[in-house]
């Protein structure tokens, strides 16, 4: 897991996966820029290490952050990293 949120681009995708559940892929990576090969790759780390779920809505793919497995297996782990995330990048909402 903390492997997969090493990475700058997948930790700001967790972050905004936190902010807006159910969103899909194509709107969480909206205005990074990052290839969509590249994305791809992201989603398929963080599906791998169980950051994520996600599902498919007709041509779209619908993310949601496991937040609450994580928060069972995990406790107090996921949000001051999050956290520390959003006071770091200076274009980010509040969580």
């Amino acid at each position: 897991m903390l492997h997969a949120l090493s990475d700058p681009v997948r930790l700001e995708l967790v972050r905004r996966a936190r902010g807006n559940p159910e969103s899909t892929c194509a709107a969480l990576a909206d205005g990074m820029d990052v290839p969509i090969s590249t994305l791809s790759n992201h989603w398929r780390i963080l599906r791998e290490a169980g950051l994520i779920s996600m599902t498919v809505d007709g041509r779209h793919r619908r993310i949601r952050l496991r937040a609450d497995d994580l928060s069972d297996r995990f406790p107090g782990l996921l949000d001051p990293i999050l956290r520390l995330a959003a006071a770091e990048s200076p274009n980010s909402e509040p969580l």
